[in-house]
């Protein structure tokens, strides 16, 4: 893919105000009609969910949306919008290789198409859309230091033997506050756990972790969980950025909290069915 395609508002007021401006539907009308163009044009069909990013819970439409899922083209139209509006979920869209879609700022969507899909839209005209053009090639996908273990059956063996009183495992399946889910996992309960977590997902565990009530750890981006703790899935919530005081936490019937610093004693990437790690998440304890 040689050429990016810029879309944005041609309205001042729609580039400030987004969904309050007026001309705002009139945007999200020809956003629409440029990704049905240049899907046709570059028979990407079905897109593919890449860096997801869940800020807020997902609403029920995309409930079951994750980093792997394909969406045709009316859901891939909903996302573009959303993160052209500021809303979310925000995620990148691949599309076999000869499409790529990204969100830029004040409503803009990035396009990387190649130069022939670009000249389809030679003739493509909105009163309410700005498109520009220009030779470049996306971000590189790399990660510096990425985490290199995977959850196979070894690592589950060493989840079993490492378990201890109280043994936490994060499944991170988006980036966000609500890209999570946490279990206690016993001896016992291993191969549920193992069964219950996705492709794709980053895992850390974390053996016999300090989950006092630290003001401390207010300071810095931090999990509160809800008693009991019992084996399974737990109720939890996240603060990114930390919390004023202690009360933010409890009163809302938390009882528990671990820093998000706090040292993972094992980290892994699910694989795709087919045994495949393409998920590629950071390893910052490497860094």
């Amino acid at each position: 893919m040689k050429t990016e395609l810029v879309a944005c508002p041609r309205a001042d007021a729609v580039r400030s105000d987004l969904t309050e401006a007026p001309g705002w539907d009139a945007y999200a009308a020809e956003l629409r009609r440029l990704l049905a163009v240049l899907t046709e044009a570059s028979g990407a069909g079905r897109l593919e969910v890449e860096e997801l990013i869940v800020s807020r819970p997902l609403p029920d439409r995309f409930a079951e949306l994750r980093n792997g899922s394909r969406v045709d083209p009316a859901e891939a139209a909903e996302l573009l919008v959303g993160m052209a509006a500021g809303e979310g979920p925000y995620c990148r869209l691949i599309g076999a290789g000869r499409l790529r879609i990204e969100s830029g700022w004040d409503g803009a969507m990035h396009f990387y198409v190649t130069s022939e899909t670009a000249e389809e839209l030679a003739g493509f005209d909105s009163e309410s859309l700005e498109l520009g053009r220009r030779t470049a090639e996306p971000d590189s996908d790399e990660v510096e230091n990425p985490v290199r273990g995977v959850a196979d059956e070894a690592f589950w063996a060493g989840v079993r033997d490492d378990a201890g009183d109280v043994t936490l495992l994060c499944e991170r399946w988006a980036h966000g506050a609500y890209g999570c889910r946490w279990f206690r996992v016993t001896r016992e309960n291993v191969g549920e756990v193992a069964e219950a977590v996705r492709p794709r997902s980053l895992l850390s565990l974390a053996v016999d972790p300090d989950l006092g009530l630290d003001p401390v750890l207010l300071d810095d981006d931090f999990t509160a969980f809800r008693p009991p703790l019992v084996p399974g899935e737990l109720a939890y919530r996240a603060f990114p950025g930390g919390a004023d005081d202690l009360a933010e936490v409890t009163d809302d019937g938390f009882a528990f909290m671990l820093g998000e610093s706090a040292p993972a004693a094992r980290r892994a990437v699910v694989p795709d069915p087919d045994g495949i790690v393409r998920a590629r998440w950071e390893d910052f304890d490497e860094a």
